[in-house]
């Protein structure tokens, strides 16, 4: 991304101000009026280089607003130990006074709870659910295993011819009366 000093600065007050015709001006370039700083603002932005290095700037403000996971647990771990606090306003009288508040046992348990969902593994419900998800797992990939080394792509199935006709049956089932006797 090659631009120049001026394009820079362009592009970071654009960013600032979202008025290109201004960070046209800002930027240094000799206009004579604001309809000629408007028309070349506009043929500025559509330069490639320009408008990459603008979407950059834009991503990495974004993802500075936004909290990560780290920040998050170093929170949890601050309420958890009463490091953080919150201004609580309360009546004095005709006044109102704003004091500082340190987290209640409620907020600090549940601020451990939620730590301890982000290291599962010293729950031991979770490490015996874990174990059996692995197991069937490799029975899974064990039963692939067999499907796959079948080369014949062929269905097997055995037929068995131990059924009898209803008729036969229904003899075995008198001789079976008779003590195992024909007649």
């Amino acid at each position: 991304m090659k631009l120049t000093a001026k394009q820079r600065m362009f592009a970071d007050e654009y960013i600032k101000s979202g008025n290109a015709t201004d960070a046209y001006i800002k930027a240094g370039y000799k206009v004579k009026t604001n309809s000629s700083a408007k028309a070349a603002s506009s043929r500025l932005l559509t330069n490639v280089n320009l408008k990459n290095y603008i979407d950059a700037k834009m991503a990495e403000i974004e993802s500075h607003k936004i909290a990560d996971a780290k920040e998050v647990l170093q929170f949890y771990t601050r309420v958890l130990r009463e490091e953080e606090t919150e201004e609580v306003t309360l009546p004095a009288g005709a006044d109102v006074i704003t004091v500082e508040k340190k987290p209640s046992f409620k907020d600090r348990l549940t601020a451990a709870k939620e730590l301890m969902k982000r290291y599962p593994l010293s729950d031991p419900m979770i490490q015996a659910e874990l174990r059996k998800l692995n197991a069937e797992a490799d029975i899974a990939e064990q039963k692939a295993k067999v499907l796959k080394n079948d080369k014949t792509g062929i269905t097997k199935i055995v037929f068995s011819d131990d059924m009898k006709p209803d008729n036969e049956y229904a003899k075995d089932q008198k001789g079976d009366e008779n003590d195992g006797t024909d007649t």
